[in-house]
């Protein structure tokens, strides 16, 4: 049986994921359902069915709570990173990317819980009608309104991704390299002319108060961000994918994660920047660096 379920847990994880946007409430979700399957044993028919129903649910509700602690959040919120994609499967990477990317997940963040998961259901996992009223115990009717309205949410403001991966890469090596070398000029010159630039730090950590706006605007912080590294004892940068896109994690000087940084690509421009350093986000993918005594020059 544990076998089996190592095999569920991935789609199981997949889905508790783009649900809540965090790694740790999904992980937390996903044990949660398997321990129920585990209770209920042989009287489960499909585990598979089981296990979806079952951490939708419990997804649900925990976004519900979720909505109330982020009204408090200090700063802005931002989804938890992954550097990898949960299915496991690189066949699948570019097939899924989209839907794994920081800018479709805080789209979700504008839907309702039922809608959310209605719409990741469909459009993302391919669920039939019926079975999604199953799941969320809503009529076959009510469930396509859900799906046409969230539909209509997310296509209002969903970002169109550059094709070509090859593009995208090479345009995140320029513009990396760019930031690095505080070159203003070749930076300017990659950003879209709208370019939004977010930061998640939750109060944690200094990070910026509300996104910013503008390709001039942003291009300065970015150069002056840069210039911080060096009094910190310095960062090294290593290229990554982040949530199926171009990124970047920085690291310091004794390799422990400071912050994420995703970018938004498309039209041969950097639409949009995304640095999480929220140290309570990045712990899932190795030590965190102190970044408060790093400033201060004692760690």
């Amino acid at each position: 049986m544990e076998a089996s379920f190592e095999e569920l847990r991935p789609r199981a994880f997949a889905i508790a994921y783009r649900m809540l946007g965090s790694v740790s409430e999904a992980e937390d979700v996903v044990q949660e359902a398997l321990l129920r399957l585990h209770r209920e044993g042989e009287r489960v028919e499909s585990p598979r069915a089981f296990l979806s129903t079952v951490v939708t649910r419990l997804a649900i509700d925990q976004l519900r709570s979720a909505r109330a602690r982020r009204e408090t959040y200090v700063g802005e919120w931002l989804p938890e990173p992954l550097l990898a994609d949960p299915e496991g499967d690189p066949a699948r990477q570019a097939e899924v990317a989209d839907t794994l990317s920081l800018a479709f997940l805080m789209l979700l963040e504008k839907l309702s819980p039922e809608q959310r998961a209605v719409f990741l259901l469909r459009e993302v996992f391919d669920y039939p009608y019926d079975r999604i009223a199953e799941i969320v115990d809503k009529s076959e009717a009510n469930v396509r309104q859900l799906a046409v309205r969230a539909r209509r949410h997310i296509d209002e403001g969903r970002v169109r991704f550059e094709a070509s991966r090859e593009q995208r890469e090479r345009l995140a090596d320029r513009f990396f390299a760019a930031v690095q070398e505080g070159d203003m000029p070749a930076l300017e010159a990659l950003l879209a002319e709208d370019v939004e630039l977010h930061g998640d730090g939750g109060g944690k950590v200094p990070a910026l108060a509300r996104a910013l706006f503008g390709r001039s605007r942003v291009a300065r912080t970015l150069r002056n961000w840069a210039r911080v590294a060096p009094r910190i004892g310095g960062v090294a940068l290593r290229r990554t994918d982040v949530n199926g896109q171009p990124g970047a994690m920085l690291l310091d000087r004794d390799e422990r994660v400071v912050s994420v940084m995703a970018l938004d690509i498309a039209d041969g421009q950097i639409q949009g920047i995304r640095s999480i350093v929220n140290p309570d986000k990045l712990g899932h993918l190795g030590e965190v660096s102190d970044v408060a005594a790093l400033t201060r020059g004692d760690a």
